[in-house]
């Protein structure tokens, strides 16, 4: 008996696994071919919209984020951890928290109410309150939870939970004055020029410093958390032109990026990462959304420095998108997520 029971056991935790594929599989074919706006100012002092326009409601409902599944007392969101961590089932999720408290602050800038303008500020202050802070690692925001896909048991640093808060805590310092804020961002840019295994957020490859999203013993160069990581350091220059760390980190950043954009190209469609690991899958591609939001970043990134590579890899990957090639992908991105335990 005990033995049939864990048959079934297992046998409903692979069709909730089947399951969640296929939902992710209809969601994706929904989404629109633009991800994101971009916003019109990119480069002014003042912070007002974030370079992609995150709308406050698209967040809320889980359409961007879907593993947001409630919020806390003062409106900060808690995710439901991933499908592969058994051990945990809701954590703080600071790259979650970032996008929620950016489509807040989008909101004030609608709507100029004093309610929204304090509703924002609680995000603010949740950056301010969770950050570990060291001399030798500067202020980082920690995510207390495995990933398994990584073999990181966690907890774990990461370059795009990094610009979140960067880009969170100078609004805040924009909007009220107080620089223990800015203090606090500008202390948030040491762990990009650390290497992964020393508290940084840093693989130091071949192609030059990529910032990592998921941080492992093996680099796992993630391309759209790379891009959003990049969105913060550009803020604290916008903000502090004089920060000359903060314009080595986002030059050396995107000359990493033109370098490596090629290896992301499948021929027909992009990848999602680059992880070398000998467990990982060789060719992990992106989904259908992650596929859109690399053409809209790549777009944000041209605006941004004018460089023509990223404008000739938004059209390539644009250019990829078609149902055919799309049926392709997820014949691969199956295999892929069987592999490493998601299904």
């Amino acid at each position: 008996m005990p033995l049939i029971g864990i048959d079934i056991s297992r046998d409903i935790q692979m069709i909730k696994k089947y399951l969640f594929m296929y939902r992710k599989f209809l969601s994706d074919l929904k989404k629109p071919k633009k991800s994101y706006d971009i916003a019109d100012d990119l480069h002014g002092k003042e912070l007002k919209e974030y370079y992609f326009l995150f709308d406050e409601k698209r967040v809320a409902s889980g359409e961007d984020q879907k593993l947001i599944s409630r919020f806390d007392e003062n409106g900060i969101p808690i995710n439901k951890t991933y499908i592969d961590v058994p051990d945990k089932e809701f954590v703080y999720f600071p790259i979650s928290i970032g996008q929620m408290g950016l489509a807040v602050f989008h909101t004030w800038l609608k709507s100029g109410l004093e309610m929204d303008k304090e509703r924002f500020i609680k995000f603010v202050e949740w950056f301010y309150n969770h950050a570990e802070v060291t001399e030798a690692l500067g202020a980082r925001w920690l995510t207390d939870v495995a990933l398994p896909q990584y073999r990181n048991p966690g907890s774990w640093q990461s370059a795009f939970s990094q610009s979140r808060a960067i880009s969170i805590l100078l609004r805040g310092f924009q909007l009220t004055g107080n620089k223990d804020y800015s203090d606090m961002a500008i202390e948030a840019l040491k762990p990009f020029k650390l290497p992964v295994a020393e508290g940084g957020v840093t693989s130091f490859t071949q192609w030059g410093p990529f910032y990592e999203e998921y941080t492992a013993e093996t680099p796992t160069l993630v391309l759209n958390g790379k891009i959003f990581a990049l969105c913060g350091i550009y803020d604290l220059i916008r903000v502090f032109p004089d920060l000359t760390e903060a314009r080595q980190v986002f030059d050396e950043g995107i000359n990493t990026l033109i370098n490596i954009l090629p290896e992301y190209n499948l021929g027909y469609w992009s990848r999602y990462n680059m992880c070398s690991a000998e467990w990982y899958p060789k060719i992990d591609p992106a989904t259908i959304g992650y596929q859109r939001l690399h053409v809209t970043q790549l777009n944000m990134l041209y605006k941004l420095t004018g460089k023509e590579a990223f404008k000739e890899y938004a059209r390539i990957f644009n250019s990829q998108d078609t149902l055919i090639n799309a049926l392709r992908m997820y014949f691969i991105k199956f295999n892929s997520l069987k592999k490493i335990g998601r299904l």
